[in-house]
């Protein structure tokens, strides 16, 4: 479907609480709007947006993806978001994508986890919002609770435009509160409504609670403005043409938030939901989209065809037959098929192909993008997720999301021999589309570390290198990166002397090795005075003395924080050489470490927790188990923030136990702070753990 007017487009992303039927509404959605010819369902693994291998095998969305449904000369684009926490940054990508979310809450549980973290990003970037009632047939689903709990936990600002008609097994359909029109559907799935009826003609409990609840949506949108607030108060009540344009009015700017409601697996509901989108979320031509120009000056574009190219990559597909797929919001100006555009991020030209109109993974190809619309285009070579696509005369930079930080790191290592390059490639793809994933060698221990939200997520990381690479991985715990260090001044003597007839090898010197402060890492001074060891030949000593601290002494991990003098030592004019030198060096540096009581260090993490006041106690029990000290405590956003500083070896299970501990309701952010000594029963562990592997790889 081709937009011509960015008036006749709604952009709007499906988020909330995971298992509240997004997936399954959005499909309902499509058939109503003849996008499909059957209803479509998660449970046979055929919808439109969970098109992944991993989405459909464990009935769960796990990226955003886009679809459009075609309705009363319009064309409305939906983002399907993911609902659980671990894949948070998709939800964020969709709704800096959107004009508007909706809201999925289940009739049945209620306000979750998620429900508040949506409206939590939602608000961050002002974007109106409309709460939506699902799975409202269900056995427990209850309408009046659901909205005093979302009233509760929001405010008195969540105002229904529907009531149900019926309810859980007798739900049949909604009275359309704003055009006094009720709505019943069969339960067969298909979408259809009978000829709606006028509200004066139902029955009186039906009537009165839809009329009363009519009055306070009316007194609520007279509220937001104040001529609107004097006619209220000279007639009590709002002409239905200053009623509908204040509501609309009030939900862009998020004075209020309207409330609908539908049962998607019976299709009851979704064309009138359609309706309600048109009618009070803004178009693209309502809401301007934040941007910077080339100097970093903030603007504030409107969406207009003819303004300045402006198009945000807010996704990426990556399949390993049909390459890579950019998903484009076009903030500013028209996009056009098979032309040149300019990156704004990599300051080169990108040529693009067919543009497509996607419904989930596959779409028919459009001869442009308006501003306002969504879309996707192939084989962009330098484009990732998050790029702007401008114009090189008037570069812009589209406002984008700030990904957190991963919580938990696995060490991945292949199973068949060969696939170490494999491996490399296909993390890169992965990355390119879950942007919350990170990849990359270490480089202390060479191990290949994939780092992301949760175990969970890495596992599905690993599945997904199985299934679309066919890269089978092991997981391991990543290693710690502990140091070793000194605690006190110490001499050392090291000589190496070797003779097999002819030219031998002969080297000695005498060092002192003693402390420094945190971070200094390692300093060598030559004190000799005079030829004990000739000028060429020390240099060697010092690098003979630098391989063996990297080897380390108490359990193999590097010493540090230590400065080492040279003091003396004997040469031969025919035997010695730079390898004898550099020899002796750590023959001395062994000694010297055996008197210089060594310690094991430990890095420590900087923890920042966000939770709620009821887990507070928990957390910080589970933390003092830790050996985790608390630096302080305060109230941020409605939660409560716990600061502390916890070694990292305690840290490497934290995302699940957190999780399990607080059901899902808190996060933390963790970066490195500091080395610091370890305790003296947790290094013999260490050392006796490190002996053991020595022993073994001996063997």
């Amino acid at each position: 479907m081709q937009a011509d007017s960015p008036d006749k487009l709604r952009n709007v992303a499906v988020a909330g609480h995971n298992d509240t039927g997004k997936t399954t509404l959005v499909s309902a959605l499509l058939y109503a709007g003849g996008v499909t010819n059957r209803l479509l369902r998660v449970e046979d693994g055929n919808t439109l947006t969970d098109f992944d291998h991993e989405e459909t095998e464990r009935k769960i969305s796990i990226g955003l993806a886009a679809c459009f449904v075609p309705w009363q000369q319009h064309k409305i684009n939906l983002i399907d978001c993911p609902g659980y926490h671990i894949f948070l940054s998709e939800t964020q990508a969709g709704l800096r994508a959107a004009d508007a979310a909706l809201l999925a809450v289940s009739g049945v549980s209620g306000v979750e986890v998620n429900t508040e973290k949506v409206w939590s990003c939602a608000a961050e970037i002002e974007l109106p919002l409309m709460v939506h009632l699902t799975k409202m047939d269900r056995e427990r689903a209850d309408f009046e609770r659901a909205v005093a709990a979302l009233q509760r936990r929001f405010g008195r600002t969540v105002l229904p435009v529907q009531v149900p008609i019926g309810a859980e097994h007798d739900f049949a359909g909604v009275v359309d509160l704003v055009r006094q029109k009720a709505w019943r559907f069969t339960r067969d799935g298909n979408g259809k409504a009978a000829a709606p009826t006028d509200l004066a003609a139902e029955p009186a409990p039906l009537r009165e609670a839809a009329e009363q609840a009519r009055a306070q949506l009316i007194e609520a949108v007279a509220e937001t403005d104040d001529r609107l607030m004097e006619i209220f108060f000279e007639q009590g009540t709002l002409a239905q043409e200053d009623f509908e344009a204040g509501l609309r009015r009030a939900v862009a700017r998020r004075q209020i938030f309207p409330l609908t409601l539908s049962a998607g697996a019976h299709g009851i509901g979704p064309s009138v939901l359609l309706d309600a989108i048109l009618a009070y979320l803004p178009s693209p031509a309502e809401r301007t989209f934040p941007a910077a120009n080339l100097g970093g000056e903030p603007v504030a574009l409107a969406g207009d065809p003819a303004g300045p190219l402006a198009a945000l990559a807010f996704k990426t597909l990556s399949d390993p037959f049909t390459g890579k797929v950019s998903i484009l919001r076009v903030a500013s100006g028209t996009l056009h098929s098979d032309s040149t555009v300019y990156n704004a991020r990599t300051e080169e030209n990108e040529r693009l192909g067919s543009l497509i109109a996607l419904q989930g993974k596959t779409g028919g190809p459009v001869p442009r993008l308006i501003a306002g619309d969504i879309g996707g285009v192939a084989k962009l070579k330098g484009t990732a997720t998050g790029d702007t696509l401008t114009s090189r005369e008037r570069p812009l930079r589209l406002a984008w999301i700030e990904v957190a930080e991963p919580a938990m790191a696995f060490a991945v290592e292949p199973k068949a021999k060969g696939d170490e390059e494999k491996i490399g490639e296909a993390l890169a793809r992965l990355m390119e589309e879950d942007l919350s994933l990170r990849a990359g060698r270490d480089a202390e221990s060479h191990e290949h570390l994939l780092s992301g939200a949760s175990q969970q997520h890495i596992e599905i990381a690993v599945a997904k290198l199985r299934h679309r690479y066919h890269v089978d991985v092991i997981l391991h715990p990543p290693k710690v990166h502990y140091r070793e260090t000194i605690q006190r001044p110490a001499e050392g003597h090291g000589r190496h002397k070797k003779q097999t007839g002819g030219r031998g090898q002969f080297a000695d010197c005498k060092i002192a090795i003693e402390p420094l402060p945190r971070g200094e890492e390692f300093a060598f001074v030559d004190q000799i005075f005079g030829g004990a060891i000739p000028q060429n030949f020390r240099p060697a000593v010092e690098k003979g003395i630098q391989d063996a601290r990297r080897r380390g002494y108490l359990a193999g991990y590097p010493v540090v924080d230590f400065k080492v003098r040279l003091l003396d030592g004997q040469y031969h004019d025919v035997d010695s050489s730079e390898l004898a030198f550099k020899i002796a060096g750590s023959l001395a540096f062994k000694e010297a470490m055996s008197k210089a009581s060594p310690v094991l260090l430990e890095p420590v993490m900087k923890v920042e927790i966000s939770t709620s006041e009821e887990f507070m106690g928990e957390i910080m029990g589970d933390l003092s188990h830790r050996r985790g000290r608390p630096q302080g405590m305060e109230s941020k956003n409605g939660a409560q923030v716990i600061r502390a500083q916890v070694p990292m070896a305690e840290m490497l299970d934290y995302a699940r136990v957190l999780g399990a501990m607080t059901q899902g309701r808190s996060s933390f952010h963790m970066e490195f702070s500091h080395y610091e000594e370890v305790p003296r029963q947790v290094q013999e562990k260490i050392v006796a753990e490190a002996a053991k592997h020595r022993k073994e790889e001996q063997e």
